[in-house]
């Protein structure tokens, strides 16, 4: 059961001439292996977090959604109205697995909560959540390009868009969106917030916009993450200043990557907190049930925000990264390709390498980590 990792194929629904019956034909080979391998590894979850309700529940949803899919294995392709159902089911699918992002981090609230955390858990649940939630990006990316394209209509807002991909993705007008609706909610919540300063290197072709073939929406969602860390960051650290430093972005067209430079002025944070802001099970970030709506909802959530951003970027080849400068401020770094020859699907496979991963234990460090204990070197204690 392993997904083909050629990304034609996600673009195959986007090509000016697709063809509906081609595009079933694949998908309904390729939606249930996807599923079918991120179901597996489910499996392997330590027992009490798949016994959690959120999982169970989660569990169900895959079962569900797998089963409906396998019906259209046999079902003929020339047949109008297959296509049609078949349609109308991968929307019914998407809806329904529309909250599996809270829902699996509400499970892992419950496993917290519950037993704790330690090393060897956090490692495989860190593993196996990177790998369900880029495998959900890819399912619902081609979901969306099937169901997009073959409604029978075109989006008005952006007619040239071929389902959900932009082939001339304007990246500067999407900074500036991602950016207004940030300083929106931040002004709501703080009743101020720090402007922005943008700069555009086109290394290929100076004085020419920078455009890429992208997902707008997959952009937009990394951005405004990283916009709503950058001002809330800059406004509690600045809070007693008459005048807020402003959010610094530098977007760059080479010729291989699209570089997206953000740096705020927000105090920064330690470098050994930096791999925890990309980690689901030491996420500090309240739980949404519990939390007042009405004062922390536009800038609060479960902590996913960053890691799934990262998976975003990666997705498409590229990356999300963080330096900080403890004191000053942080900048964020995403990386694009610059060329859609290269934004081939990442996608993750089950096999005897990721079963491995399942099955490992916390071993002894082999570097030296000083202790702030005193060292007991009684007679009898001096083992190896």
């Amino acid at each position: 059961m392993t997904p083909r990792t050629r990304g034609e194929e996600i673009l195959l629904c986007g090509s000016t001439n697709a063809c509906e019956k081609t595009s079933f034909v694949f998908l309904r080979q390729e939606l249930p292996v996807r599923l079918a391998n991120i179901m597996k590894e489910i499996d392997y979850l330590p027992d009490k977090l798949l016994s959690t309700p959120s999982v169970k529940l989660l569990n169900s949803w895959y079962s569900q959604s797998l089963m409906e899919l396998v019906d259209f294995l046999e079902k003929d392709p020339d047949d109008k109205d297959v296509l049609k159902n078949f349609t109308k089911t991968l929307v019914n699918i998407r809806n329904r697995h529309n909250n599996v992002v809270p829902t699996m981090a509400q499970g892992v609230l419950e496993y917290k909560d519950a037993f704790g955390v330690d090393p060897v858990t956090n490692q495989n649940v860190q593993y196996f959540l990177d790998r369900f939630y880029m495998s959900r990006i890819s399912t619902r990316m081609l979901m969306n390009q099937h169901t997009l394209i073959f409604d029978g209509s075109v989006n008005p807002a952006h007619p040239k868009h071929i389902g959900s991909i932009d082939p001339s993705c304007d990246v500067v007008e999407v900074v500036k969106d991602a950016f207004e609706t940030s300083k929106m909610l931040c002004e709501q919540y703080y009743l101020t917030s720090p402007d922005m300063e943008i700069t555009e290197v086109n290394s290929k072709n100076p004085d020419q916009p920078l455009h890429i073939v992208y997902v707008p929406s997959h952009l937009y969602h990394m951005l405004f993450e990283l916009f709503k860390n950058a001002m809330r960051a800059t406004v509690e650290t600045h809070e007693t200043s008459p005048t807020l430093p402003p959010i610094k972005v530098r977007v760059s067209l080479g010729s291989e990557d699209l570089t997206i430079k953000m740096s705020d002025r927000g105090g920064g944070v330690p470098l050994r907190k930096i791999e925890r802001l990309f980690s689901y099970m030491y996420s500090t970030a309240p739980s949404p049930v519990h939390i007042d709506k009405s004062r922390n909802a536009p800038l609060a959530g479960f902590g996913y925000g960053l890691p799934i951003s990262r998976l975003y970027a990666k997705y498409f080849q590229g990356d999300l990264q963080l330096y900080s400068m403890e004191g000053y401020g942080t900048s964020a770094v995403i990386y694009l390709k610059a060329l859609s020859s290269e934004s081939v699907e990442r996608l993750p496979v089950f096999n005897k390498s990721a079963l491995r991963h399942y099955q490992t234990s916390t071993e002894a460090d082999d570097w030296c980590m000083p202790s702030k204990d005193p060292k007991k070197l009684g007679k009898n204690e001096m083992t190896r």
